[in-house]
């Protein structure tokens, strides 16, 4: 980076533009900086569904910690939600929007102690409201744990989710015969390999289980015990490659476009963002190539995150929401690409004849941070898909997708633009390639085999 290049704001006026700037980042795919396979993804992908699962969250994610008396007078003027009997041992997942109503991103905030909080996830949420904490005229202090790629593999946590069926035999194995008692979306304390750490109760593979969270220097031991508790419940350990699939087969999109890039009164957040950051180095790839940065903001709606915003407090973007509820909106569901053109796009990789089209990764396509695929019915754009795998639970490749409300129905056929405009962007994940139609079908409800 150059010296005149220290901003987003500097990056956006090089690059020509928010579009220009993410559609040919250079920064290669988005890193989980665990192990690719620890068995093989398939049957890792398949524990999840089957038996049970350690997912290792402890190196990819941005934690950034919150303290200090004006601590929910921050949260709450930023977040969607609702902050009415929020303290120690509450979590939620915390949505933040610009003033025109538009996600910046969304996070998992953990009540530490009645003025301490951890905010954990992709950087979008933990930047917007450091910002804010440094800038604004709050008495909170900020501490820093970034991602480990960027701290030489230093983390001040470990993180670890224990899913599946068979979770509550490893766990209760875990924990010497008794589960405790945890609310959804609560924290606990418990007890692992003689440490004292916290539990949350959360589910991302659909099913039930806990995540387990402590210093960092426990972290090994307390890894070790999870494996010896789940060997005989089938429990795998979810390498890289497996864990890129969890989200889209279990209905989250993780990386909403970071509604900030245009706003005239973003401009001071764009310059405290520096342009080495996460929001500076996204990517933006797919078929679906719009003129204007806005056109890829989306809602809380479309995340399928409305019922997170509540209207009980003063919050940034709380009149245009308002003024939003009553609007039509899309819904977030799942596409199931038809096999045989997804075969057709395979065979196009083997011969010199005939056209090459994009290449589709196996098990997660990770070629872009932002990717936005059209779907459309009749040559008509009814929405956008996301991200895209093929996992042992469905085997087909699927993806998420925020469709307009009035074609968002069950078993309708769509078409599904695959591959960049014009051969492709100047990212170095993409190749040369054609675009080619594929037949889709919508599915409201997760699409698992049989």
């Amino acid at each position: 980076m150059t010296e005149s290049i220290l901003t987003l704001e500097d990056k956006l006026q090089a690059s020509g533009g928010a579009i220009p700037m993410l559609r040919h980042s250079q920064c290669g795919p988005y890193l989980f900086p665990i192990d690719p396979e620890f068995s093989n993804w398939y049957d890792e992908q398949a524990s999840w569904n089957d038996t049970a699962v350690l997912f290792d969250l402890s190196r990819h994610m941005t934690d950034i910690y919150f303290e200090g008396p004006d601590l929910l007078k921050l949260l709450s003027s930023l977040a969607v939600n609702s902050f009415k009997g929020f303290r120690k041992g509450k979590a939620k997942q915390m949505v933040c929007c610009n003033s025109d109503g538009y996600v910046i991103g969304d996070a998992i905030l953990f009540g530490l102690e009645d003025n301490k909080v951890n905010i954990s996830g992709r950087p979008s949420v933990p930047n917007w409201v450091a910002y804010h904490a440094e800038t604004g005229d709050y008495d909170v202090t900020v501490t820093r744990d970034i991602r480990s790629v960027e701290q030489d593999g230093r983390r001040m946590t470990f993180r670890y989710q224990v899913q599946g069926p068979n979770s509550s035999d490893v766990l209760r194995d875990l924990f010497g015969g008794e589960l405790p008692d945890i609310k959804f979306f609560n924290i606990g304390e418990v007890t692992v390999a003689g440490h004292a750490i916290r539990a949350l109760n959360h589910g991302m593979s659909r099913n039930g289980g806990l995540e387990l969270f402590g210093p960092a220097e426990c972290g090994d031991d307390v890894r070790n015990a999870i494996l010896a508790a789940g060997k005989p419940y089938g429990l795998k350990a979810a390498g890289a490659r497996a864990y890129s699939t969890v989200s889209p087969e279990s209905g989250w999109i993780p990386s909403p476009m970071p509604a900030i890039f245009s706003a005239p009164e973003m401009e001071d957040y764009r310059k405290w963002l520096t342009a080495d950051g996460f929001e500076a180095n996204a990517s933006l790839g797919g078929s679906y190539d719009a003129d204007k940065i806005e056109d890829y903001y989306q809602t809380p709606w479309d995340l399928g995150y409305g019922r997170h915003v509540k209207f009980d407090h003063d919050f940034l973007g709380r009149e245009a929401l308002e003024s939003m509820v009553d609007q039509p909106h899309r819904k977030k569901v799942w596409l199931v690409w038809n096999t045989e053109d997804v075969l057709k796009v395979i065979a196009s990789q083997f011969g010199a004849e005939g056209p090459r089209y994009k290449r589709i990764e196996f098990p997660g396509a990770q070629y872009s941070t932002l990717p936005f695929d059209r779907i459309l019915k009749d040559g008509e754009l009814v929405g956008v898909s996301t991200y895209n795998c093929y996992t042992a639970n469905v085997r087909q490749i699927f993806s998420l997708a925020m469709v307009d409300e009035a074609h968002a129905i069950d078993g309708a056929e769509y078409t599904l633009t695959w591959g960049e405009a014009d051969g492709g962007s100047r990212k170095p994940t993409v190749e040369r390639h054609e675009q080619i139609d594929l037949r889709v079908t919508l599915h409201t409800e997760r699409p698992l085999l049989g």
